[in-house]
């Protein structure tokens, strides 16, 4: 299925629809009809365009007969979208009663002076009175070709319903495709989907809301179960505030300012990201996501090769590649696992090869001492690599909230064992003795600068001595 025509933006595509509704007046012998061109419109609405295939104005339906409207989808340009049809009685009279009947492929003609079922066909029923003057039917994904819409007024009585006498019903009726059935509601966005080359239109419901327009709340989260998952994810970020301050106190000022980034972009991101009512957006919902995205690996990156102990340039430039590297891995594929596997694993190679380097100097392990391996290294290492297990083989749509709040604090967690001490500053080195008397470069600029020697005809002695 491909989706309906009234997804495109150029005007000039929706002409092909103009065919699509055809009214057939039942006359004397209904057997034989004649067609009226219905009023056609268009309304654009962003990505919920609605597309009319007729809109008003009001239909006469006579009272000793049905009348038949039947509505033309065209194959692949109105198809992948919802058909709506809407009725409505303009009429005051408390006994009047309009039935109708939808049908696919071939029109029911009612010549006995019954109510209109829909029993003996595979149809839709749909009736409007004075209690109930307006019904909706919606059908998601309509079968292309012509649709029949057979509609009969009746009056009812004690006998049951019975033909009107002199009585016109006047109906409104409007039929018109849409992307999704009302947008998804509260608890669902609508997303253009392609399977297989078919391109078609889904409602994908939030907060455990169900049904084709996410109206079926048979499982939905309650309030206190929403606000419980918002602050769960959100708070579950207060876990960086100690790697924050441990970076402060070894002076690792620029992997600070990175968890910093990451602990506030993680809080709103997450705070704007919930499916239901409990909401809170501080600007656009993809720059939050973003920033949060490149907070968390920028996290993990900066981490590591701090380990690593690199020349102050290498580890500036480091970063610096890593930065614009992450941009436009997120910018391919914000949700890929290799985002986050693979800038890990390469900065571990990184690290590995500067520490194998120093063992090989030093001629013995790095880190040197075993307290660092048993107390940091080793418990930093199980926490990092339990929360990316959780990430990548865990986590789903069904224990996000309390798997990904997991997450949350573990990869803070393994910074603050990961993070290295402090470098310990290099001893000062002291001055060599000046010798007595002046120096060659001392003497030379003294002489060029009372201008009595050429340096480039004077020999070393002959300027210390004179």
């Amino acid at each position: 299925m491909n989706m309906p025509q009234s997804f495109g933006t150029n005007s000039s595509h929706l002409h092909t629809s103009e065919d699509s509704i055809i009214y057939l007046a039942p006359t004397a012998d209904t057997n034989k009809c004649w067609p009226i061109r219905p009023t056609l419109r268009n309304e654009l609405d962003t990505f919920s365009v609605h597309f009319y295939v007729f809109f008003g104005p009001n239909i006469s339906i006579p009272p000793d007969r049905a009348a038949v409207f039947a509505v033309n989808l065209m194959p692949v340009l109105d198809s992948g979208g919802v058909l709506n049809m809407e009725l409505k009685l303009n009429m005051v009279r408390a006994n009047l009663t309009v039935f109708g009947c939808l049908n696919h492929g071939m029109p029911l003609f009612l010549r006995e002076n019954t109510s209109l079922k829909c029993e003996s066909v595979a149809g839709f029923f749909l009736s409007v009175n004075t209690s109930t003057n307006i019904t909706k039917l919606r059908i998601p994904y309509p079968q292309t070709g012509t649709w029949y819409l057979s509609l009969r007024s009746l009056c009812a009585t004690e006998h049951g319903f019975e033909q009107c006498s002199n009585v016109t019903a006047e109906v409104y009726m409007r039929a018109y495709l849409t992307p999704c059935i009302n947008d998804c509601g509260t608890y669902g966005q609508c997303k253009l989907l392609r399977t297989n080359n078919y391109l078609y239109a889904a409602c994908e419901c939030k907060a455990g809301w169900d049904g084709w327009g996410c109206t079926d709340n048979s499982e939905a989260y309650s309030y206190s179960f929403q606000l419980l998952s918002t602050l769960l994810l959100c708070l579950s970020n207060l876990m960086f505030v100690p790697p924050v301050a441990i970076a402060i106190r070894s002076h690792y000022l620029l992997e600070a300012s990175v968890y910093i980034f990451t602990m506030f972009f993680s809080t709103f991101y997450h705070a704007c990201d919930q499916p239901g009512i409990v909401v809170f957006c501080i600007m656009e919902y993809d720059v939050l996501q973003f920033c949060d995205f490149l907070g968390s690996l920028m996290s993990v990156w900066v981490t590591v090769i701090a380990m690593a102990r690199l020349k102050s340039i290498i580890k500036q430039i480091l970063y610096l590649l890593g930065a614009m590297s992450l941009s436009m891995a997120l910018q391919l594929d914000r949700h890929g696992l290799w985002n986050l596997l693979g800038p890990s694993l390469f900065a571990l190679g990184i690290m590995a090869v500067a520490w194998t380097v120093r063992t090989i100097r030093r001629r013995r392990c790095y880190p040197p001492t075993w307290k660092r391996w048993v107390f940091f290294l080793f418990p930093g290492t199980m926490i990092a690599t339990s929360a990316v297990a959780l990430y990548a083989f865990v986590e789903t749509e069904e224990n996000y909230f309390y798997i990904h709040s997991i997450w949350h604090m573990l990869i803070a967690g393994s910074v603050g064992f990961l993070l290295p001490p402090r470098a310990k500053p290099d001893a000062k080195v002291t001055p060599l003795k000046r010798r007595r008397g002046c120096g060659y470069q001392l003497c030379v600029n003294e002489h060029e600068e009372l201008g009595l020697v050429d340096p480039g005809i004077i020999s070393i002695n002959s300027i210390c001595t004179s």
